[in-house]
């Protein structure tokens, strides 16, 4: 699954972000020495490689009021939490969800879903519907509410110039 340069060079330009203007591949290609079309036809098939994940908007949830954070985390059985967990993370508020081997005997949970709200009683209520999804498949769960805003990246490559 090797990369080549004008990829790499695509990836770092637009890692950050793509720009917020009326035609964002275009710039990106006038950037690069590309046309937009190429832009567009690069990241599909880096997309359909696996190489980009995903191409999204990430809105800032603390500026839309949703200041009530928690990553809830459960105890579900390994026999069901691959049909478990594709439910929870397809609820409207959760924003990601994903598996995580447990470290036993401390940490006993294996689910992560992280949900959004605008009071800590809002979340709650969110979590309580995740419990009754999750029902007898469930043996225990908590949440860990955010106390601060840190900044989130994903990786980071550096444009090499040749």
């Amino acid at each position: 699954m090797s990369v080549d340069a004008t990829d790499r060079r695509l990836i770092a330009a637009t890692q950050a972000g793509l720009p917020l203007t009326q035609a964002p591949y275009a710039e990106v290609a006038g950037w690069l020495g590309l046309s937009e079309e190429e832009v567009i036809a690069r990241l599909k098939a880096l997309q359909k490689r696996g190489i980009v994940r995903r191409i999204a908007l990430a809105p800032n949830h603390y500026a839309l009021g949703m200041t009530a954070n928690g990553m809830s985390v459960w105890d579900v059985s390994d026999e069901r939490i691959g049909t478990l967990g594709p439910k929870i993370g397809a609820l409207d508020f959760v924003s990601h969800c994903y598996q995580r081997p447990r470290a036993l005997p401390d940490w006993p949970y294996n689910l992560f879903a992280m949900i959004h709200g605008t009071s800590r009683e809002e979340v709650e209520e969110k979590r309580k519907r995740i419990a009754e999804l999750l029902g007898p498949d469930c043996r225990a769960h908590d949440i860990l509410y955010s106390t601060r805003i840190l900044k989130k990246t994903g990786l980071r490559l550096k444009d090499r110039k040749g």
